[in-house]
């Protein structure tokens, strides 16, 4: 019952924003039938360096069965050698929880803070849409390049 309302919650919300998207395009080309020319399925929204330990960064990916949800994966980079690799991931919410539009638009990072310390903590808050506002903020903690709820 209560997975069926969000179900209806989240399209009711995902119309909102295809509306609101189109008006704010000024076109009609936003919708289903111009999936051709839909945003890339992955998009950087923010990314900050830590010293010479860590790079953070946050990634939209794209739904692969709805074009108006997404994910956010939190990548930690540690520098070895001269690159950055890889250490840790983890996924920012719940899979396809977020609305992929104001989530890649100019205001879509409402707090992205951490510090150059051992453990580094690290905040994440995101929009949800511009008429909900931000998601309340996710706490994280990045030990030894591996990623922990904070």
């Amino acid at each position: 019952m209560n997975l069926v309302r969000n179900h209806r919650t989240r399209r009711a919300a995902t119309a909102g924003v295809a509306l609101v998207t189109a008006a704010v395009l000024g076109t009609v080309g936003a919708s289903t039938a111009d999936a051709g020319t839909a945003a890339p399925g992955t998009r950087q929204i923010a990314s900050s360096v830590l010293g010479g330990d860590y790079k953070i960064t946050l990634t939209a990916l794209r739904s692969p069965e709805d074009e108006y949800a997404a994910s956010v994966r939190l990548q930690v980079f540690t520098h070895d050698t001269g690159t950055w690799k890889e250490s840790d991931r983890v996924t920012v919410g719940e899979v396809d929880g977020w609305f992929w539009y104001p989530l890649t638009g100019s205001q879509a990072v409402c707090e992205f803070t951490t510090a150059s310390t051992e453990p580094a903590p690290l905040t994440v808050s995101l929009l949800v849409t511009p008429s909900i506002g931000c998601s309340a903020p996710a706490h994280y903690v990045v030990k030894q390049g591996r990623v922990y709820a904070g």
